[in-house]
């Protein structure tokens, strides 16, 4: 539902934090033919961890900590250590409230749970931020007005050709231009370029299950298909060296960033020269404020940000708004799936292979209540 287009709110900017809740949705897939998988067993829905941050002035700001199947552990550190570290805060001091906050909590890890925790409230801070300025958060960013941005199409893993091609044909027709693929069978990827076509960019999203040795085999098994990139294609995610090698021996060009939870992470990775595209992810490396230091981090090495957004909520939106402050076109991903209905409706999705950027302020949309409930498990 549209947030109040074009408000803009005379309120006093001395604000505080009121309360943190938490709403985890099972979204439900609909499919023809056969189920994506995940692990080997077949995705029916996708569950989504929602936050929302209150204060005392009315305004309420959405933020989305990492989901998928680890939300229960990301929920906990929500609720039991970062929320009463907010309580009583500044929203609008930013930077301050999440420097604290990191600094408080690096015991319990620099990344995983607490950081994704850390990147919902920071998002949420961000919607508030833009809300009480009556600006799209892209413009509060410093973004020029900007209708939309490319999609692509990240499909589902499928583990054969033969439910993997109707996917690529339907995403075509429905406009997009841009595919990925998850699968790391080398006759299944030369199926989806086939169907796909030699002018369409393929990208393929591998999930981190080789060594190195075994990548750059692959690399040879796939060089012949001009892909755009392969991506995480080393086991374990955090081997540099490893990515770097196969960066510079596969021939064909490396992405990952999607389980990288800092900026400084992010500044070896481009160091060692392991990447040719980074793909920081909005929910796991801090919110607004750090992917932002990442674009930032990166122009200075010349490298190519096209952030990781296999979200349905406010991760999606804030990707999409900070994408849409950079100066050039930066790419969308849109997890390639259907839902009878979302609590974010039309927003999340594309329309002839471009997605909208929210033009209401703060992230430009807040989940339907009535979707939020039909949809709750907890």
């Amino acid at each position: 539902m549209p947030v109040e287009a074009g408000a803009r709110y005379n309120r006093p900017l001395s604000m505080k934090i009121t309360g943190i809740e938490t709403f985890v949705v099972r979204m439900p897939l609909v499919y023809a033919g056969d189920a994506p998988l995940i692990g080997g067993q077949a995705r029916t829905a996708i569950e989504m961890l929602l936050v929302r941050v209150a204060t005392d002035e009315g305004i309420t700001g959405w933020g989305e900590g990492f989901g998928h199947r680890v939300w229960p552990a990301t929920r906990t550190a929500i609720e039991k250590m970062v929320a009463p570290l907010c309580l009583g805060r500044d929203p609008l001091a930013i930077h301050a409230l999440m420097n604290d906050l990191m600094r408080a909590l690096h015991g319990a890890g620099r990344s995983g749970p607490v950081v994704y925790a850390l990147s919902a409230i920071d998002i949420a801070l961000w919607d508030i931020a833009g809300k009480l300025a009556g600006l799209p958060l892209y413009r509060l960013l410093g973004g020029s007005s900007r209708p939309d941005l490319p999609a692509y199409a990240s499909l589902l893993r499928y583990g054969k050709a033969a439910a993997l091609e109707p996917r690529i044909a339907e995403a075509l027709a429905r406009g997009y231009r841009l595919i990925k693929v998850h699968e790391i069978e080398p006759g299944i990827i030369h199926a989806a370029r086939r169907a796909a076509g030699d002018d369409v960019p393929l990208m393929v999203d591998c999930n981190c299950p080789w060594t190195v040795e075994e990548a750059l085999a692959m690399c040879r098994a796939l060089r012949d298909l001009g892909l755009a990139w392969i991506e995480e294609p080393v086991w374990p995610p955090e081997d540099h060296v490893g990515l770097a090698r196969v960066r510079a021996e596969g021939g064909i060009p490396v992405a990952a960033g999607e389980n990288v939870a800092s900026v400084s992470e992010f500044r070896r990775l481009f160091e060692c020269r392991a990447l040719t595209v980074a793909q920081p992810s909005v929910t796991k490396v801090g919110g607004v404020t750090e992917l932002r230091k990442v674009f930032d981090v990166a122009e200075t090495f010349g490298m190519r940000v096209v952030p990781h957004s296999a979200y349905f909520g406010p991760g999606l939106l804030a990707s999409i708004h900070v994408c849409a402050a950079q100066p050039r076109e930066v790419w969308i991903e849109r997890f390639y799936c259907d839902f009878a209905f979302t609590p974010f409706g039309a927003a999340i999705d594309p329309r002839g292979g471009r997605i909208a950027v929210p033009q209401g302020p703060g992230l430009g949309v807040d989940p339907d209540p009535d979707a939020l409930k039909r949809l709750a498990i907890e």
